[in-house]
């Protein structure tokens, strides 16, 4: 009689631990790149209910000067003196044919400040200057006047 091996027995319900593990590894791996996809240096926006849309602000060659809190100044991520911020620009917008600059701003920083970084963005030629803002959050409609129909 000659010897037949036999074939384990099927296993009915897949082994899912495997794919659980990398789950949660890209899970992990998400949580901690998410807050750094933010362009630029993070502020607490003003809010403004007619705001305009401006995507190319999202752009990653987008020139963006950010004014914090407490009064300092940033181009991109890199932080800059008030003096220096018309040499810079002029020096990014050389080579240009949109000449748009965005100005984000603290909702709190002194408005002196900002003034400054504004005037300070004009004199080095910009054409277009974008005040960015956020849309306010969760603002129900208020309800029509009653009618005055009787």
């Amino acid at each position: 009689m000659a010897y037949k091996p036999k074939a384990p027995p099927v296993m009915a319900a897949p082994n899912v631990i495997p794919m659980a593990d990398i789950m949660l590894v890209l899970l992990i791996i998400f949580m901690v790149i998410t807050p750094m996809l933010q362009k630029g240096l993070p502020v607490n926006m003003a809010k403004a209910e007619n705001a305009e849309k401006m995507p190319n602000a999202d752009r990653d060659d987008a020139i963006i000067v950010a004014v914090t809190r407490d009064g300092h100044m940033f181009l991109g991520s890199r932080e800059i003196q008030l003096n220096e911020i018309t040499g810079e620009v002029k020096d990014l917008l050389s080579n240009r044919l949109d000449k748009t600059v965005y100005v984000r701003s603290d909702a709190r920083a002194k408005y002196g400040d900002v003034v400054k970084a504004v005037d300070e963005v004009r004199s080095a030629g910009v054409e277009n200057l974008g005040l960015l803002t956020e849309k306010p959050q969760g603002k129900v409609a208020p309800p029509p006047p009653p009618g005055g129909s009787d």
